[in-house]
This record gives C-alpha cells, structure tokens and sequence, in this order.
C-alpha cells in the first residue's frame, strides 16, 4: 500500500481553499492542509514538509517566493501555483524559487488533478537531470584527480600516462580502494611535501 501524499494548500481566500480542497478530494485520498496566511509561510511549510505544495495567489510577490525558497530547496518537493495574472518577472522568479507548474488564470475544481499531476512530473524530471548533472559533476572531478595524480607520478617517476594510471590502479586494487582515493592520497602527500 503506498503512503498517503501530504499537500499544503496555500490560499487566503476561504471560499477558494474549499475549492482546492474539494478538487483534491475528487482527485484522489490526499492528507491536505490549509495555510491561510503567507506570513510566517516558510516556517509553516517546514514544520509540515509536505509532499507537494499548491498555492493560489491573487498577485505572488517576492516575499512568498522567498518564504518558498527559504522553506526548501526546489529539489525537495513539487510546487503548483496559480495566479490570477501573467507577470514574467514573477514567473521567473517562480520557476527559480522551484516551482514546477505555475498557471495563470487557470483555477478551477477541474484542473486541480491535471495540473497536480503535471507538478509532480516535471519535479521528478527536472530531479533526474540534476541527479544526472551532479553525479557528471563528480565524475569530471574524480578524472580531473586521477589525471593530476597521474601527472605527478609521470613527472616523478618517468612513467608514460598509460603506465602511470596502471601503477594507480595496482596500488588501489592491492589497499582495496578505489583509484581516485589513491590520487587524492598521492596528491594530498605531495602538497605536504611542498
């Protein structure tokens, strides 16, 4: 059985959180929670840590869009906001502050499942590919090691770059560790040794 999502609605208008609510409830067993006033909104959102927030403002200011970045890091949860009016300077900084669906002038009971949904993928999307670019991130790192390692055993011992990497290799293989923890041991000796 999977575990029931949490949404946060953010709404201050009554009538509208209703309206949300019930969207949600025709779209599936949801644990919501209202938050009627955006001020003290990052605290809120940590303390509850959703699984996806939905925000409906009238006119989103920097002030939400800051309690939305202070309250997590866009790669924690999906975020839905509908606005009454396009602003591309509010949707830029929407998109920046992590929000996955930002829709104008698009609420009503109908479209709250569809554009839930469309969140939820696009986070997971976008979480791939930064998945994606941090682990080509630490592997460019981990050669850029390996290849100074490798430098300084050719420049050390006379070796050729092939034989170089071998002798790394050998050694890692015999202290049972991996290659580029002997580069950054060799590396970390040899600035010692400056």
């Amino acid at each position: 059985m999977t575990e029931r999502l949490s949404i946060a609605v953010v709404e201050q208008d009554h009538d509208r959180a209703l309206m949300i609510v019930d969207g949600l409830r025709d779209a599936g067993d949801y644990d919501i929670t209202v938050i009627g006033d955006v001020i003290g909104l990052a605290r809120r959102l940590r303390a509850l840590a959703p699984d996806v927030v939905l925000i409906d403002l009238e006119s989103p200011d920097r002030d939400v869009l800051d309690a939305l970045t202070l309250a997590s890091s866009p790669s924690d949860r999906p975020v839905a906001m509908f606005v009454d009016r396009s602003d591309a300077g509010v949707m830029r900084a929407a998109i920046e502050a992590g929000v996955s669906a930002y829709v104008v002038d698009g609420l009503s009971r109908e479209r709250i499942k569809p554009v839930l949904e469309a969140a939820i993928a696009r986070f997971h999307v976008v979480a791939r590919l930064r998945a994606e670019l941090e682990a080509t991130k630490a592997a460019l790192e981990e050669r850029k090691t390996v290849d100074r390692a490798k430098g300084m055993l050719m420049k050390a011992k006379g070796l050729g770059e092939e034989e170089a990497y071998a002798l790394l290799r050998k050694t890692a293989m015999a202290q049972g560790r991996k290659v580029v923890d002997v580069a950054r041991a060799l590396i970390t000796a040899a600035d010692l040794l400056r």
